[in-house]
């Protein structure tokens, strides 16, 4: 396969039509595939300076900033599986993430990018692991798909009672209030007891 055809593999491959998920638009396939390349650039570059702060002594930043590298090389061979060309396995991995539903991959980048913000709060932690949470994030978007027209969502909520003008619910709006309720008094007892 010359490299030309292994481009065209890559561009051709981001989610394509998930089994029976829904259809994502273009340019959220792209832009998806795009922000997490450069998610996991920043991830890997701000885990090193999480990790070089073991100079002032914190084990916790250490640890996050370790798996902040390590969240931001599986995001990398996820998305741009090109990058480790020499690492066989990693195309075979990418191709069983894509082909799982768009849900699995926004919880993966979630569920990786929320311990090192928690273990050592902080702009390098933040920044890198939150643009892997922001991919996540725009997965899941796309697992949700597309929103109904307003019609649709109009006629879903006539049909169930809910709309403003349905013609199924005729509840009356004083039906909840007892008629024989007779009000607080500042300078007496009430006169009669209103069960109430």
């Amino acid at each position: 396969m010359s490299f030309a055809e292994k481009i065209t593999g890559l561009l051709a491959r981001p989610n394509q039509d998930p089994a029976g998920g829904p259809e994502a638009p273009w340019y959220l396939k792209y832009g998806s595939r795009v922000l997490g390349i450069v998610a996991a650039f920043f991830a890997i570059l701000f885990g090193l300076w999480n990790v070089l702060s073991i100079i002032g002594l914190s084990v916790s930043c250490l640890v996050a900033g370790i798996i902040q590298m390590l969240a931001g090389f599986v995001v990398m061979a996820l998305e741009a599986p090109c990058c480790f060309v020499c690492i066989e396995q990693v195309g075979s991995v990418a191709d069983k993430v894509d082909a799982k539903p768009m849900y699995f991959r926004a919880g993966l980048y979630c569920a990786m990018a929320v311990p090192p913000i928690f273990m050592c709060f902080g702009l390098a932690s933040l920044f890198g692991s939150g643009l892997i949470f922001a991919t996540g994030a725009v997965y899941g978007m796309m697992a949700l798909g597309k929103k109904a027209s307003a019609t649709d969502m109009r006629a879903a909520a006539q049909q169930s009672g809910y709309g403003g003008n349905a013609t199924t619910s005729t509840t009356n709006d004083r039906a909840g209030i007892v008629n024989n309720a007779q009000p607080f008094s500042f300078t007496g007892a009430v006169g009669t007891d209103s069960n109430v």
